[in-house]
């Protein structure tokens, strides 16, 4: 059984290792065109690698997928983050996770999980071809597939957002989705968040009107604008949308975070009450960063001497809206870090997902991000890798 894989990342060796360990008849190469295998997994999480998510319940897993969320349920049952954790710690990688539940190598190193990988290929006999690209993908009568000038039983498709091999998979019949940018931060010249960069609140909601799409959790001013989980979350599921709106759009943020409209408007009465000689300028409420509550004062057109005894209604409704319902325009999007995640890929009714083989082209598999499947940051896009290439792997060494 000679089995191809195209593509030397996450998704690749994990694939390459599983058919390799299954059967150890089995000779499998990877063909990776870059100078260097798992590049993505050696710079992810900021050089420490994410490598999966603390959430073990499929079901609550699935939701942090805007797409693939229904197709991954099943293979994430057979092997998820509880089965990725074993499979690194028999390899005598241990991993921690942390509060948010992101789990990362007890080192702290990517490199760490770059050398299990490595060393787990090599010892199943997986041979990696460096500088290797495919030019040549064709399927066979007998069933075998031409990779360059080779012939071999089955191949997989890990490339990664890669338009040529996009290209070449709809030349063999595959209905390409069309790729648009996901994970992304918001840039925004709005004067109230000038010099603000580092300012972070925990807890905002992130609505984009005329739309349906909203967001909550943490939110962090940027150099360039706004980031954060709340904003991340919201470029997730709005990826398609907001590459439609060619990212330009109003964004409302509700720095009251968990409190209703009533709520703001009755503890800002309150605050009249109890500190009406204070100036509002110098009186941040809710939790917010002093220097963001200033600027929020400011936005509302309150004189920054003025104190709260002095508020007249126009000056409650002022700030009762930038509390709730503050509005930047969006001007454009910035790449998070290194978290490139690509929506787009291969259309996912043309999988099948037990193996991830093509329902389109027999003995030709796929997994990772050549897929239409993307994940919100925290270790779920690498888990996705995982399981495809888990499941992908035991699939073509049968």
């Amino acid at each position: 059984m000679n089995i191809a894989i195209i593509g030397g990342g996450a998704a690749g060796f994990f694939a390459a290792i599983t058919a390799a360990e299954s059967n150890p008849e089995c000779k499998v190469v990877i063909f990776e065109r870059g100078k260097n295998v798992l590049e993505k997994v050696r710079i992810s999480g900021g050089g420490r690698c994410n490598v999966t998510h603390a959430c073990f319940d499929a079901r609550e897993l699935v939701k942090n997928y805007p797409r693939g969320s229904r197709e991954l349920l099943g293979p994430f049952l057979q092997f998820g983050p509880e089965q990725t954790v074993e499979w690194y710690a028999r390899r005598g990688v241990n991993l921690k996770t942390e509060s948010d539940g992101r789990m990362f190598p007890v080192t702290d190193s990517s490199q760490t999980i770059v050398d299990c990988l490595e060393r787990s290929a090599f010892r199943a006999g997986v041979e990696v071809r460096l500088g290797a690209r495919v030019d040549q993908l064709e399927p066979l009568p007998d069933g075998a597939w031409r990779v360059g000038s080779e012939t071999f039983d089955k191949v997989m498709v890990a490339s990664g957002s890669n338009p040529a091999m996009w290209e070449k998979l709809r030349g063999l019949g595959h209905q390409i989705v069309s790729p648009a940018p996901s994970l992304f931060t918001f840039n925004t010249k709005d004067t109230r968040l000038r010099d603000l960069a580092g300012v972070s609140v925990a807890q905002v909601e992130l609505r984009v009107p005329g739309t349906r799409l909203k967001s909550q959790g943490p939110l962090l001013v940027t150099h360039w604008g706004l980031s954060g989980p709340a904003v991340l979350r919201l470029s997730a599921w709005g990826a398609r949308e907001l590459a439609t709106l060619a990212y330009k759009f109003p964004l409302e943020v509700d720095f009251a975070g968990t409190q209703s409209g009533p709520e703001v408007m009755e503890a800002l009465q309150q605050n009249r009450l109890e500190h009406g000689k204070k100036q509002v300028a110098n009186h941040a409420m809710f939790g917010l960063p002093a220097r963001l509550w200033q600027r929020l004062v400011e936005g509302a057109g309150i004189d920054s001497v003025k104190r709260w005894a002095d508020l007249s209604k126009t000056d409650w409704q002022a700030l009762h809206l930038q509390l709730t319902s503050a509005t930047f325009q969006i001007t454009g999007k910035s790449t998070f870090k290194e978290e490139f995640v690509t929506a787009g890929g291969v259309s996912l009714k043309e999988i099948q997902f037990q193996t991830f083989e093509s329902k389109v082209c027999p003995n030709l598999y796929m997994a990772g991000e050549v897929l239409d499947i993307d994940a919100i940051t925290g270790g779920f896009n690498f888990q996705a890798a995982w399981t495809g290439g888990f499941l992908a792997g035991q699939a073509m060494s049968a």
